[in-house]
């Protein structure tokens, strides 16, 4: 089969952006299938560094056809800005097009998530993805072919608009918005992206049916799932396998491949549990040496050992066929590595990742030790030329996690990657 979903086997944050930009070249077709902008992909390209939050990271392969499906919700204004800032920089986005049937993030959205957060402190990047969301299940959301019909979109558009001001003003104390400002807003940014809405699912579809070769990529990570994640602590889609073909409009039967990206290490930015966290120097090492802050927040990221718990559960969850094990360059200094292959919580031993944050959050990891490689891998571009200990642990990971790796990162940059299979 000729479609391929990459997903992030952990919290995000995994190096997909990287992993997407390196096998676009072998795509047709980029996907981009759940999330918003609240997703930060960076890819490194002849010493740049892009950091794209909504369009899909091929957008720098300038003959391939990048999509943003109809599970992206889309902040038109940060989109726009997006696009110019690729612009600016001499990038083409020719090939971009969108989903008609994707949601439209309003200003309102935005401001209810600021305000959510305060309360609950979720850990959202205030970006209005929550309840952009929520609107999406309620039936009171928009939809980017709504507005491209002014008369229809103002109908709906004002009495919705009133309903959010009595929100925010009665309930929650705060400023309401202007419907004329913000209608006459929203059709100038219509405007602007006209040349790129479609019906993307005929699209990807139709590349599918005649033999080109479609890659899907996830934003966030398994255990960020509405589902599956480590709930409330999560993202508000599902960036796990099964939302692909939800969010993209195709049926489960067109994937041939399933690929986890997984770090080297662990890591989550944000509230929630973590049993591998490090809280030590080691951590701050990781941290440092990955350059772990966020890409849409700049937040610090937490760091860990690498856990296959948590990697066995993303394998299963997705139907993991493959993995794509990043940042492994980042372990090169250290003289020992761990990797977690079970919880110890109240006197038993777990082997597979708890369903509630109150079994995990009393979880004390169990690690295996293996040494360290202590040598440069970042130049490296033949697997047989690893060092062995860099092997041994990649096999560790393969063997506890029951998925061989098709691709490994030893650094930040496109032809950083090795890459042991062909995964188209």
């Amino acid at each position: 089969m000729p479609a391929v979903i990459l997903v992030g086997a952990q919290w995000g944050d995994e190096g997909k952006g990287k992993i997407t930009d390196y096998l676009a070249d072998e795509a047709d077709c980029i996907v981009r299938y759940q999330g918003g902008s609240n997703a930060g992909h960076t890819v490194e390209l002849d010493h740049e560094k892009f950091m794209l939050h909504l369009i899909p990271s091929g957008i720098l392969h300038p003959e391939k056809i990048c999509v943003i499906g109809n599970g992206v919700v889309i902040d038109l204004g940060k989109l726009i800005e997006e696009i110019d800032g690729l612009h600016q920089r001499g990038i083409s986005t020719n090939n971009l097009r969108i989903s008609s049937r994707a949601s439209v993030v309003m200003p309102y959205h935005k401001k209810l998530d600021e305000i959510e957060d305060r309360k609950h402190q979720i850990g959202t990047t205030k970006r209005g993805i929550g309840p952009t969301y929520a609107d999406k299940i309620s039936r009171v959301g928009f939809r980017i072919n709504d507005l491209t019909n002014a008369d229809y979109f103002l109908q709906r558009f004002a009495p919705e608009v009133g309903m959010k001001n009595r929100l925010l003003q009665e309930f929650y104390g705060e400023a309401g918005f202007d419907l004329e400002e913000m209608y006459g807003q929203l059709m100038n940014q219509i405007e602007m992206i006209r040349q790129y809405i479609t019906d993307t699912s005929l699209l990807v579809h139709a590349n599918l049916r005649e033999g080109r070769k479609v890659l899907f990529e996830g934003a966030q990570g398994t255990l960020l799932d509405i589902d599956h994640g480590t709930y409330p602590y999560v993202t508000s889609s599902n960036p796990t396998a099964g939302g692909a073909c939800v969010g993209a409009g195709i049926g489960p039967t067109e994937i041939g491949r399933v690929i986890g990206v997984a770090k080297a290490y662990t890591t989550r930015v944000g509230e929630g549990p973590f049993p591998t966290e490090l809280l030590n120097e080691t951590g701050e090492f990781l941290r440092q040496r990955g350059a772990e802050f966020g890409t849409t927040t700049g937040r610090p990221r937490r760091c860990g050992w690498l856990d296959a718990v948590i990697l066995r559960y993303a394998a299963r969850i997705n139907g993991l066929t493959d993995l794509a094990i990043t940042k492994l360059d980042v372990l090169d200094d250290l003289p020992v590595v761990k990797i977690c292959v079970g919880y110890r919580c109240r006197g038993e031993l777990l082997k597979e990742f708890p369903e509630s944050n109150y079994i995990l959050q009393d979880c004390i990891p169990e690690y295996i030790e293996m040494p360290g490689w202590q040598q440069d891998i970042s130049g490296i571009t033949e697997y047989g030329d690893l060092p062995v200990a860099t092997r041994d642990y990649i096999s560790a990971i393969e063997e506890l996690v029951g998925v061989k790796q098709a691709l490994v990162a030893v650094g930040p940059k496109r032809n950083q990657t090795i890459v042991t299979k062909s995964l188209f």
